[in-house]
């Protein structure tokens, strides 16, 4: 146990120096010293990030792309490595065109035991010592905001789950009103991807237009190519007469389902419009 103590602190330390060499615009040291962390403690979110962010400043795009893809499968709330996420994705469309998933290298598996490490450990549970992530807080040269990072507890998400669904309930009785309510309440404990585009479903109803581009919008922030959401988003603008943007939402979505019809029948009323 000694040895993974030492390799443990080791790994913090080479982190925190990547994250000087970050502020400093040394990015190619931050990637080295990222990459001795990882070897030490393998999927560690803050060497990942950080040796994401160098990527990115290096214009490494696949790379970020790969270490973004990775935090998120650690923990799946980690907000800073969503937005890494939907700007690699920008990036590598626009560098690579639409094939541009071809040309990335392999996203390593992470394994299940990597991805419980940053649970709490209950209180007395051996070997209940402070999972790496929670290295000291805001310690000299954190540069990157873990905002939002902390994931919603086991309780929070199941709690959050049945909000959602007892919503879905609502929804399918024609009560929108009430159904907002409970959707509202099941995000503030877990911001999740399907509870905005029913929120947004909801908001659409209630012609509430304005509201369902917003949660769509956020939506997409967590899954940046969400049909449901570039669908509805596209019907909201429709309303709002914003009519370059919903054909913009619109396309996007045919790229991922070329055979949509419910979009292609929208698209065909927008050209019209």
């Amino acid at each position: 146990a000694g040895e993974a103590a030492a390799a443990e602190e080791r790994s913090v330390l080479l982190a925190n120096r990547a994250a000087c060499h970050l502020k400093d615009g040394a990015c190619r040291l931050c990637v080295a010293d990222c990459s001795g962390a990882l070897e030490l403690v393998p999927f560690g979110i803050k060497p990942l990030l950080r040796r994401a962010a160098a990527y990115e400043a290096l214009e490494r795009y696949r790379l970020a792309y790969v270490d973004y893809k990775t935090v998120l499968q650690v923990d799946c709330a980690v907000q800073a490595a969503h937005d890494g996420v939907s700007r690699m994705t920008k990036a590598l469309l626009e560098k690579d065109g639409v094939n541009w998933r071809q040309k990335l290298p392999p996203i390593p598996t992470v394994p299940v035991s990597a991805q419980t490490r940053w649970s709490v450990p209950s209180a007395g549970a051996p070997g209940a010592n402070t999972p790496p992530a929670a290295a000291p807080q805001g310690e000299p040269g954190e540069s990157m905001p873990l905002g939002r990072a902390q994931s919603p507890t086991a309780a929070g998400r199941e709690r959050a789950r049945t909000l959602k669904e007892e919503g879905n309930e609502l929804v399918k009785k024609g009560n929108h009103k009430k159904a907002v309510e409970k959707y509202s309440e099941s995000l503030q404990l877990n911001q999740e991807c399907a509870t905005y585009t029913n929120r947004a479903l909801c908001y659409l109803t209630l012609k509430q237009y304005k509201e369902a581009v917003q949660d769509c919008t956020e939506a997409l922030r967590l899954d940046p190519k969400n049909v449901k959401a570039l669908y509805r988003r596209a019907q909201a603008l429709k309303e709002l007469k914003d009519y370059k943007s919903s054909i913009a939402d619109i396309k996007s979505l045919l790229k991922t389902e070329p055979k949509n019809t419910a979009a292609l029948r929208l698209l065909q009323e927008l050209n019209r419009a």
